[in-house]
């Protein structure tokens, strides 16, 4: 942070990094466990049900044309009537059908469920991301998002062994231990939902704890980055959602989302194929990566706002993603090295989201912002259905999941190459003078 941030900079950053981040932290936490928990649920279900790969897949993968079909609308409703109450509504309709996936009786059932989990979460990310921007000038926006999204491996470091101690319950209550599982990780988003309604202020306006110098000087740095946005040539809403510079970034976001849903769906299963281990250990060694992706994630996203370079720290952590997926099959014949070259895959992954999103918020601003960021958001997401259904399909038909991470490793590495055709954003350099 240089000498133009003052020390009522210093102080505001400070209290609303600390007030804002960790409860947003807590509920991405439970967002993304919810979302991605069917993966050790498979390690019972799909046997107790008689699912097939192929049928898990797609299952796991449908979420995401719930998500993808009302990520715009619902973004736009945020920026209309507040963060507070749709963030709230967002979460506990989530919850409530998280839950009732115990209910699953079969592929329709899995299928309709997944669906309509996806259709309550959708506007929850994009919403939380257009949320940062209300708070976090650019300079420091990256670090701001870096420490929001850590919770995406975070919830994999205590989501793995959680998920697999609830399996080890299996037959308590009458229940198989995945239908537990659902029940029990799915309580805490409707619990926050409500939470969100009393301590989630909408804007730096609503913000008691702030003082008014506080507030005043972060109004103004803000309207500042949107007056030198609006001279290089405001958006509007229409033009957000066909503007190519926004569509490069939903190819790009595309290519990430498939490898990492790609891997973190199946990542459970593959585990135990190499390892043999039981269903807690499983969860204790799919750990690992996440703690990687953690590190990484802060790391390269504390360079990239340190110089202000943001393409090639996206481009060069897609290229390690890539490097990694490949690697996992040539060393397959050795567990220790597999999990080694999917920590590395997992670290290259996680590392291009926080950057990643700093790209976007460069250019858009208010409403613009919040349609560009639901759209590249949605359709990079249709790689959340893409990833999981091809390594399903691919398994299914040649017995391995390597030819499915090598599918994986290609769209990574393409992302990657066109990070860096995406045109430099100059504009809010003058902010950072």
């Amino acid at each position: 942070m240089d000498s133009a941030v003052n020390a009522v900079g210093r102080a505001t950053l400070t209290k609303v990094t600390r007030r804002l981040i960790p409860f947003m932290f807590l509920l991405y936490i439970v967002a993304f466990l919810d979302r991605v928990n069917v993966g050790f649920a498979a390690l019972q279900m799909n046997e107790d049900l008689g699912f097939s790969e192929a049928v898990y897949g797609l299952g796991a993968g449908i979420f995401f044309v719930g998500y993808f079909l009302f990520e715009v609308p619902s973004n736009l409703i945020l920026e209309r009537i507040g963060a507070r109450v749709w963030i709230a509504r967002i979460m506990i309709t989530w919850g409530i059908i998280s839950m009732a996936m115990f209910l699953v009786q079969g592929p329709v059932s899995f299928y309709v469920l997944r669906f309509l989990l996806g259709i309550a979460e959708a506007g929850f990310f994009p919403g939380m991301i257009l949320y940062l921007t209300y708070w976090f000038p650019a300079r420091e926006r990256a670090r701001g998002v870096a420490l929001f999204m850590t919770a995406v491996p975070i919830a994999g470091v205590i989501g793995s062994p959680l998920s697999g101690a609830l399996l080890t319950l299996d037959g308590l209550v009458g229940l198989a231990g995945w239908q537990i599982l659902f029940l029990v990780e799915g309580l805490p988003a409707v619990i926050l939902g409500f939470v969100v309604l009393f301590y989630l202020p909408d804007g730096p306006n609503d913000a008691r704890w702030l003082d008014p110098e506080e507030r005043g000087w972060l109004q103004e740095v803000l309207e500042r980055e949107d007056r030198i946005k609006a001279n290089h040539g405001e958006y509007t809403a229409r033009q957000a959602l066909t503007n190519g510079r926004v569509w490069l970034l939903c190819a790009i976001y595309f290519g990430i989302v498939t490898s990492l849903y790609g891997v973190t769906l199946w990542l459970p299963l593959i585990i135990e194929d190499f390892s043999g281990l039981g269903e807690f250990g499983v969860g204790l060694l799919g750990a690992v990566p996440y703690v990687a992706g953690a590190v990484g994630m802060v790391l390269f996203a504390r360079r990239s706002d340190a110089t202000g370079e943001r393409r090639w720290h996206v481009a060069v952590a897609a290229f390690i993603a890539s490097a990694g997926l490949v690697l996992t099959g040539l060393v397959g014949t050795v567990p220790a090295l597999e999990m080694a070259a999917l920590t590395l895959a997992a670290l290259g992954i996680y590392s291009t989201l926080a950057t990643f999103w700093s790209l976007p918020t460069a250019f858009l601003s208010g409403t613009a912002a919040a349609a560009g960021i639901a759209l590249v958001n949605s359709f990079g997401n249709l790689g959340g259905f893409v990833g999981p259904y091809v390594v399903g399909r691919l398994s299914d038909t040649t017995g391995s999941y390597y030819t499915g991470l090598l599918l994986l490793a290609a769209l990574v590495l393409v992302a990657g190459l066109l990070t860096l055709a995406v045109r430099h954003e100059r504009s809010l350099e003058e902010v950072r003078r």
